[in-house]
């Protein structure tokens, strides 16, 4: 495939990734006090801390990895934020909705992955710093 055309597909793909967290921490954005008792209830500690980093994480990772600044340490880390997700919040595996968000979530950071190891490609601020 043309160099152009893969340059193409890599930006594609990081904006799609991206607008699935974008649009996950909208709802976040809009009822903290719910995301935070629902965080809470899962048993993971710290939750208002919690919270505060997954809106970190869902709100500035996405856009840095649409910009292709910092995108394999940004997708590295949304992807670990992703495999956390899935253990914490959708390990109830006998339950067919959440068996199906646990694989998601790991199909999520497997794309993540990839960005991780092969970078933003061509159309990227990374790319553009290199030259």
């Amino acid at each position: 495939m043309e160099n152009r055309n893969l340059a193409i597909l890599s930006l594609i793909g990081r904006v799609l990734i991206a607008v699935l967290f974008l649009v996950g921490v909208s709802g976040k954005i809009a009822a903290p006090a719910g995301t935070i008792g629902y965080i809470a209830s899962s048993g993971m500690p710290l939750p208002a801390a919690a919270y505060a980093v997954s809106v970190f994480v869902e709100l500035v990772l996405p856009i840095l990895l649409v910009l292709g600044w910092r995108t394999r340490l940004s997708a590295a880390v949304l992807a670990l934020f992703s495999i956390v997700a899935a253990l914490f919040f959708h390990n109830q595996l006998g339950d067919m909705n959440q068996s199906i968000h646990f694989f998601k979530n790991l199909a999520i950071a497997g794309g993540l992955l990839q960005l991780a190891a092969f970078g933003g490609g061509a159309l990227s601020l990374d790319a553009r710093r290199a030259r």
